[in-house]
């Protein structure tokens, strides 16, 4: 299997991504072999042709954590994967060594990953939001901003929840709660200060070749 993406003629370099998967995994710097080898099998000798590999850090009091979300778009198939890592000890709890000792042994690291493999006829709903800095200088060329992505295949949802109101503002009383049902299997936000114009210029390409798939194998 390999992710190099070479042809010939204007059409097929305007229509692939600009990185390769393997290059993109390994931008994204967070267990590049690892996610590759998964990456590989869920494709099953598919060849992607576009990607968007995303990469959050967030903090847990002294700990950082990171959390990589690739997906991949291989003919008629999307392969979407997550991958996070933690101490083997957050889970099994304190870890000592020999005998009464209470010193601590090393935690060990492990990585979880999860993969799906979406038909491009199982898609639902495909929003992309675009940021444009200056909009009054707008060029067709220029990078944008940030780029947010909201994939549905599923027909799952999550319930956001909020206060009810009445609209009277003098008005005390507890009216419950409502909310509104957000579809979302997948939503991501790539910004160009935190990962790069090239990470956005890609999320974009991913989705205008999606939106064409989508419409190549719609039933």
């Amino acid at each position: 299997m390999t992710f190099s993406q070479h042809g010939s003629g204007e059409h097929h370099r305007s229509a692939a991504s600009t990185s390769s998967l393997k290059e993109a995994v390994e931008r994204g710097g967070f267990y590049p072999s690892l996610v590759l080898h998964t990456l590989s099998e869920a494709l099953d000798e598919r060849e992607a042709s576009h990607q968007i590999v995303h990469v959050d850090t967030h903090f847990d009091m002294e700990e950082v954590h990171r959390h990589i979300t690739v997906l991949a778009l291989a003919e008629d198939i999307i392969v979407v994967a997550h991958l996070d890592d933690h101490d083997l000890e957050a889970d099994d709890g304190p870890a000592f060594g020999h005998g009464d000792s209470p010193h601590p042994r090393r935690a060990d690291t492990v990585a979880r990953i999860s993969t799906e493999v979406v038909p491009v006829s199982r898609v639902r709903s495909l929003i992309l939001s675009e940021v444009h800095r200056s909009p009054e200088n707008f060029t067709p060329d220029r990078s944008l901003a940030e780029v947010s992505l909201n994939l549905t295949w599923t027909g799952g949802a999550r319930f956001d929840t909020y206060p009810a109101e009445c609209g009277n503002p003098e008005c005390v009383a507890d009216h419950g709660d409502t909310g509104n049902w957000v579809p979302e299997d997948i939503a991501l936000r790539i910004a160009a200060t935190a990962e790069g114009d090239t990470a956005v210029d890609e999320a974009r390409g991913f989705v205008r070749a999606l939106r064409r798939a989508c419409i190549t194998h719609a039933r």
